[in-house]
């Protein structure tokens, strides 16, 4: 299975930041310890890749260096040219991703999940809208027909990505999220299930299971899966309680529902804020040994 990272995912922050920045690099080498994992360097998006999913005039700003500071502060990383830089290969790892998906079955941004970006603005640690930009790209790259299936299990809504396909019939939004956690205001999924603060396991594997059956309805081409750390018990900025064994649970159904179906998935590690980040990055690693044991079963 191909992994895809870059040493530009790792942004320099000003002191006291909270935005756990290392669980990237600890992430990797976790990862390359594993058998049947490929390191594949991130490649950056396109701007014509971009635009597939941002207006003009934003994708000008961004590299420009125009965000004004209230720009900048709703995004949440000060502006420099790293940080567009890490953007891009953001992005493009969940393009390359999915495009290696196509052929493999399963592939990995080792970042990614940046859906809190909009059409005309960043928001939330986001920039560009890497799984929107993908796939669109798979759409106009690889083939038109292609229904694809944006399955975001991250805890905080994917406002942007809802807001920025909320009329592309070809693309299903699924968001299962804390219904009392940023943002605070939510957009309209196609499919939007709100969970209470301190959700626990049970009730949390029962909405995926309803999310995945309603996915049938839609019978997806291909699954963009964002594999957020943050429903977990020990995630500082969660607000649910899912057990690291519900974790567990979680993905396998995702990879399971792609599997049983030959539906391919590209996943992203979205987000995860640990109380300490080493239980965000055993979560993340959690997610590729669990998807691992789907491409040898495939």
């Amino acid at each position: 299975m191909k992994a895809f990272y870059t040493d530009h995912y790792v942004l320099p922050l000003p002191p006291g930041h909270r935005f756990p920045m290392e669980k990237y690099s600890q992430l990797r080498d976790l990862v390359t310890q594993l058998e049947g994992i490929e390191l594949v360097e991130a490649p950056a998006v396109t701007d014509t890749q971009i635009l597939y999913a941002h207006d003009p005039s934003y994708l000008m700003k961004v590299i420009a260096g125009d965000l004004s500071t209230k720009e900048q502060q709703e995004i949440g990383f000060p502006w420099s040219e790293k940080m567009v830089e890490r953007s891009r290969r953001s992005a493009g790892a969940t393009v390359a991703a999915a495009k290696a998906a196509l052929d493999e079955g399963l592939a990995v941004n080792l970042a990614g999940g940046t859906h809190h970006a909009y059409r005309n603005m960043g928001s939330g640690f986001c920039v560009f809208n890497d799984s929107a930009i993908a796939a669109r790209a798979l759409q106009k790259e690889v083939n038109s027909t292609l229904k694809v299936a944006i399955v975001d299990l991250d805890v905080h809504q994917g406002n942007g990505t809802a807001s920025i396909l909320q009329h592309d019939k070809s693309i299903f939004t699924l968001s299962i999220h804390g219904e009392n956690n940023f943002p605070f205001t939510k957009e309209q999924s196609d499919l939007d299930i709100g969970l209470p603060n301190g959700c626990k396991d049970e009730d949390y594997l029962k909405a995926l299971d309803q999310g995945l059956e309603m996915l049938d309805t839609f019978i997806p081409d291909f699954i963009i899966y964002l594999a957020g750390a943050d429903p977990h018990e020990g995630d500082r900025l969660g607000k649910l309680d899912i057990s690291k064994v519900g974790m567990r649970q979680r993905d396998e159904r995702v990879f399971k529902y792609g599997a049983d179906r030959q539906i391919p998935i590209a996943f992203s590690m979205a987000g995860g804020y640990g109380k300490e980040i080493c239980t965000t990055v055993d979560i993340h690693f959690q997610t590729i040994q669990t998807a691992l044991q789907f491409t040898t079963a495939s």
